[in-house]
């Protein structure tokens, strides 16, 4: 699991940059929130869970860390693509923003169990 929350932290990494840099150039921030989104829970947070992974493997070889793998990254783009939705003045995008953010919790509550059960020194 390690491998792949590096790995795909990356792209989020890239597409969060490359957002920046478009709003950048229209001179128009209304996805500011999507872009700050994208970074910190795309490339960061992806990023340091794949490292913690690293560092103890025994808990990137649970269910626990495939779940936890999955729920964030259906999640994530839901609550993204909401958002961008929302922001542009589309309310009814609220409810997937919601889901994607519900889920989004749950995934990382799931992580979150996932190192206080199998993290050891």
């Amino acid at each position: 699991m390690a491998i792949r929350l590096i790995k795909i932290s990356v792209v989020y990494f890239v597409i969060g940059v490359c957002m920046g840099m478009y709003m950048s150039m229209k001179e128009s921030f209304d996805f500011t929130p999507v872009h700050a989104h994208i970074n910190l829970l795309g490339w960061l947070t992806m990023a340091v869970a794949g490292l913690i992974y690293v560092g103890f493997p025994s808990a990137a070889e649970t269910t626990l860390a495939k779940v936890h793998f999955w729920i964030h990254n259906i999640s994530l783009p839901i609550m993204m693509i909401g958002l961008s939705f929302l922001v542009s003045g589309n309310e009814s995008a609220a409810p997937a923003v919601a889901t994607g953010g519900t889920l989004m919790v749950l995934g990382i509550i799931v992580f979150a169990i996932n190192i206080l059960k199998n993290v050891r020194s």
